[in-house]
């Protein structure tokens, strides 16, 4: 890989301890990423300081952590310092969940942001949906507000699949969370492919592998043997104001380790901090 690029790095956890425990420190160092964007942290500040996890190698971390012990979180692991760091981005429900958190990097050519973020997930039960559905409602007027004032990538843990093409069994996942119609309209209304959409995100991977199939999943279920099968799911994106998805010039899915039941999916990007 074109080690010149700027390298943005997304990966679900599971569990930062457990990330650890199987290798991640070891690949960081080996594919060298600029930033890596986190979720699923599943811990507190605490349990980050005594693990020595507050940093990476050389890689420091900033993170907006859940109240709730052992759940979500996400975080933005960097090799440079940003000019101004953003925690949560609601006040209220999902800041308290761990959700979202923002890094700038400011210079007098270019307002730049690095989002990492963790939609919920809906498929534990009703309850969890409608909560689903609350996050997308006001996220889309925050993405909206965001992208008019400066450049960013969001990366992270979606939890929509947007096309038949981004799952493997999409004919029966029509009515399960993560494939839901109005999750897919949410998703066709923030990249542009609708006509009521104010905010023409970019899908970064799409942009490079606009017809990949199986080689495109992240995701993989721990049931049966889904991941030995390829039985998978494209639910971890890079989604970028369209000058900086202009930029983009490689992706790579890895899929040779797993520290999660994600893969850690990274873009180069020709630019520089």
């Amino acid at each position: 890989m074109n080690q010149s690029l700027f390298r943005l790095t997304s990966l679900n956890l599971n569990g930062i301890r457990s990330a650890v425990s199987k290798g991640l420190p070891q690949w960081l160092e080996q594919h060298r990423p600029d930033c890596m964007c986190v979720q699923e942290v599943k811990a507190q500040e605490p349990d980050l300081r005594k693990a020595q996890l507050l940093q990476l190698g050389d890689m420091q971390g900033y993170f907006q952590l859940a109240d709730k012990k052992g759940y979500s979180g996400v975080g933005i692991y960097t090799r440079h310092a940003p000019s101004d760091v953003i925690y949560g981005w609601d006040g209220s429900e999902f800041d308290a969940e761990g959700r979202c958190i923002e890094l700038r990097f400011d210079t007098p050519q270019r307002k730049l942001s690095i989002i990492s973020a963790y939609f919920p997930s809906g498929s534990s039960g009703e309850e969890r949906q409608q909560a689903k559905f609350r996050f997308l409602d006001g996220f889309f007027p925050y993405l909206d507000a965001l992208q008019r004032q400066r450049e960013f990538i969001l990366c992270g843990d979606i939890n929509i699949a947007h096309q038949a093409i981004d799952l493997k069994n999409w004919r029966g996942n029509q009515k399960n969370s993560g494939f839901l119609p109005e999750e897919r309209d949410w998703m066709s209304r923030l990249l542009g492919d609708s006509t009521h959409s104010r905010i023409p995100l970019v899908d970064v991977y799409r942009q490079l592998q606009p017809d990949a199939t199986d080689a495109c999943y992240t995701w993989w279920s721990n049931r049966g043997q889904a991941y030995a099968n390829n039985v998978g799911w494209r639910l971890d994106y890079h989604l970028a104001t369209p000058a900086l998805a202009t930029l983009a010039r490689h992706e790579h899915i890895y899929k040779e380790q797993k520290f999660s039941d994600h893969a850690p999916i990274t873009i180069g990007y020709d630019f520089h901090l």
